[in-house]
């Protein structure tokens, strides 16, 4: 199930930054941010095809929070991958990114993300689209506030790759690192940079089955002094099956700018 690995960003994506109200990150884009290492696209190692999955999203100490359903088509040579997790309390996340696998390289065309209810701070909905370099979003800080709209062009790079960071530690090569990009909207859209790496090797219990699976960190690359601003950021993490067929088995972080730490799971 590729697109469950996705957890963001978009994220932070698959962490997915918060649209609205990030004045911190505006604070951050100002000082400036840097990178470890050269971002670039990402090799496809694996083809992405039609899948289906029901993931579920946990608190760390195991309560339901969240039922998702993925659906992942092939459209026009392009892939089109949905994620809607809805909650127990009735907010929705729904996420769908499209990308293409051609020539080799991973490559961002358009992604949406709408995050409404009383499991998120703000209701935010917001797109992008490589094709026509616009973007927009609308988000309202919470019942008491007018729904505002922004909207403005956007020139992707070819390594952007928000909502897909957990598709690219699945292609990349064993021990290996990569620095790529994703979206920040403060609430205007920044790029900033993320870097990928192995963690380790652990064990993941699949119902009674211990799977061997390689543990992948993604942190945001700040510069000094916005990371002393940002410190407590909690770390993003996956954990994906090894061996020549990589599969998604858990994911551990937040899905809005400085929210509580999630897991998502195989149902």
């Amino acid at each position: 199930m590729p697109s469950l690995l996705r957890m963001n960003e978009s994220s932070l994506t698959s962490l997915l930054w918060r649209v609205a109200g990030a004045i911190l990150v505006i604070a951050l884009a100002a000082l400036g941010w840097a990178a470890l290492a050269a971002a670039e696209p990402v090799l496809v190692r694996h083809v992405e095809g039609v899948s289906r999955g029901f993931p579920v999203l946990r608190s760390l100490d195991g309560r339901l929070l969240a039922r998702g359903d993925l659906i992942q088509v092939v459209r026009r040579g392009l892939v089109e991958s949905r994620l809607v997790f809805r909650f127990t309390d009735g907010s929705i996340h729904d996420e769908v990114v499209t990308f293409s696998q051609d020539d080799g390289v991973f490559i961002l065309h358009s992604y949406r993300l709408l995050q409404q209810g009383p499991s998120f701070p703000e209701t935010v909905e917001g797109a992008f689209d490589r094709a026509t370099e616009r973007w927009w979003v609308r988000y309202r800080a919470d019942e008491d506030s007018p729904e505002e709209t922004l909207s403005g062009r956007l020139e992707l790079p070819g390594d952007v790759y928000h909502g897909m960071l957990g598709l690219l530690v699945k292609n990349l090569p064993a021990g290996r690192s990569a620095t790529v990009q994703i979206v920040a909207f403060t609430p205007r859209p920044r790029l900033v940079k993320m870097l990928l790496a192995p963690v380790s090797e652990d064990l993941v219990m699949v119902g009674e089955r211990a799977v061997r699976s390689a543990r992948w960190m993604v942190r945001p690359q700040l510069g000094l002094v916005a990371s002393l601003l940002v410190a407590d950021l909690p770390d993003i993490r996956w954990w994906i099956a090894e061996g020549e067929a990589p599969g998604f088995l858990k994911f551990e972080g937040p899905l809005y700018f400085m929210g509580p730490v999630w897991r998502v799971e195989l149902n």
